[in-house]
């Protein structure tokens, strides 16, 4: 009997309705990839074109690097080049993007397993974590890696599924209406989480109802008699709830009513601690994260840890050793300073509990690196504003802005009373590093935070 879940060359060149110019039909695909750097022997490349690069032209460099076969489009490969290569698998396509699509759309149908997809505003990537941390208790997980979260990353993830993956959780990134649609029609979730609906690509949207709308897309693709979680805390998925749809909701929360509430809140630099009653018993919950935010995280965690019939005290060993992504909240202690590394993103949404996190830290002093936030159309100077707002309530000590946006929110902690001579405007990032490097002292503690686009990684690596 074929087993569906490996999926041969043979197979692969039948879905995409490619050709298979040379290799065995037979030959085992496991992982796609897309970068000749990331490859690792044995992998299968593909090539995708992009506005600046066109990964196609590759194709052989990455059967040197060891690559099983190649996924390509719009290249001719002379005969004597088919000859050379004829042990490898090379699959032409009249488009690679949408064959690696319909191959995840094909992978995915054969594995009966939870399928977990989380969008929303900001937190996707923590809460993912966190829900892969308290799901490996009971199953063998598959996560997308980092941030593969859109019509790439998400098919390739599903495309690295192995036969003995008995669960899968992923997240859904989008930057305009249509996109999740695509995502989730692939990934056919089980279950949807949506954390919030925030400002997140406001710009492209124009509303936060029409981001609602967009993270909405998510169930189009949820199976019957699949469950929605949501956080009732935010005020537009609590209003949307309150509608009635017509699905099984479960929610989690701290201020309204909620399925899962976190009682007795207590937030340290170490992490965050609370209570939580489920069927009559009181559970003390441990989050080894500093940051409100982490509270949210956690209890959507709690949240379908339970709906899948985990025992509690799986959930929260789960939730105790959690790995997160790289880039966010990640703490790194210097011997004279502490660098909070939450420089993979930034909206206003998940600024303001950074900012927040940095005030209540012990340290000598606390600076804040703030970069440019981007897709915020015409909010741009107000949600810049609003984080200067966030920077003089919570009383950080020395603010290092970069970028033209972010100048907004060094004139906003001015207006608000910050001393001038605390706030330093860079243009880069190269410039906020000698700044920075300038003025630490023994026992500061630096907040790292802006839009990926911003390269805050490079002043992290100078230092």
């Amino acid at each position: 009997m074929e087993n569906t879940k490996m999926l041969t060359a043979g197979k692969a060149a039948e879905i995409c309705k490619g050709a298979l110019l040379s290799g065995d039909k037979e030959t085992i695909l496991k992982d796609f990839v897309k970068d000749t750097r990331e490859l690792k022997e044995g992998d299968m490349y593909v090539g995708l074109k992009g506005e600046k690069f066109n990964g196609n032209t590759l194709w052989e460099e990455a059967i040197k690097l060891g690559a099983i076969g190649v996924l390509i489009e719009k290249v001719e490969i002379d005969r004597q080049l088919l000859k050379k290569y004829k042990d490898k698998v090379i699959i032409k396509v009249e488009n690679t993007l949408k064959a690696i699509q319909e191959l995840a759309t094909y992978k995915r149908q054969q594995y009966d397993i939870p399928v977990i997809a989380v969008t929303g505003s900001v937190g996707k990537t923590s809460t993912k974590d966190l829900i892969a941390s308290v799901l490996k208790q009971k199953y063998d997980v598959h996560k997308n890696i980092g941030n593969y979260n859109n019509h790439i990353g998400l098919p390739l993830t599903i495309l690295s599924l192995k036969e003995n993956h008995t669960a899968l959780v992923t997240e859904m990134g989008m930057n305009h209406l249509g996109e999740i649609q695509t995502l989730t029609n692939i990934a056919k979730p089980t279950l949807a989480v949506i954390t919030n609906i925030g400002t997140a690509h406001i710009g492209n949207l124009g509303t936060r109802e029409n981001i609602l709308k967009a993270k909405l897309e998510i169930l189009e693709g949820l199976e019957k008699n699949g469950c929605v979680v949501i956080n009732n805390d935010n005020d537009l998925l609590h209003t949307w709830k309150e509608s009635k749809p017509n699905y099984t909701i479960k929610t989690y929360g701290i201020e309204n009513k909620s399925d899962y509430m976190a009682k007795n809140i207590n937030c340290t630099q170490e992490g965050n601690t609370y209570s939580i009653e489920i069927e009559n018993k009181t559970y003390n919950v441990k989050v080894p994260i500093g940051g409100s935010h982490f509270v949210y995280n956690s209890l959507c965690a709690i949240c379908i840890g339970s709906h899948y019939q985990i025992p509690m005290e799986k959930i929260l060993k789960g939730i105790e050793q959690i790995e997160l992504t790289k880039r966010r909240m990640e703490i790194i202690k210097k011997e004279n300073y502490t660098i909070i590394n939450d420089s993979y993103n930034a909206n206003y949404d998940s600024m303001k509990p950074a900012i927040e996190y940095l005030h209540k830290v012990d340290g000598n002093r606390k600076i804040a690196v703030l970069g440019n936030m981007f897709e915020l159309g015409e909010y741009t100077k107000e949600l810049h504003e609003k984080v200067g707002e966030e920077v003089a309530k919570n009383k950080i000590d020395k603010l290092i802005t970069v970028g033209e946006y972010a100048k907004d929110i060094a004139n906003r902690a001015k207006e608000l009373g910050m001393p001038k001579n605390n706030i330093i405007e860079c243009e880069d990032t190269h410039k906020a590093t000698e700044e920075l490097k300038k003025c630490l002292k023994e026992g500061d503690v630096v907040l790292l935070k802006a839009s990926n686009a911003m390269k805050f990684n490079i002043i992290l690596e100078n230092l």
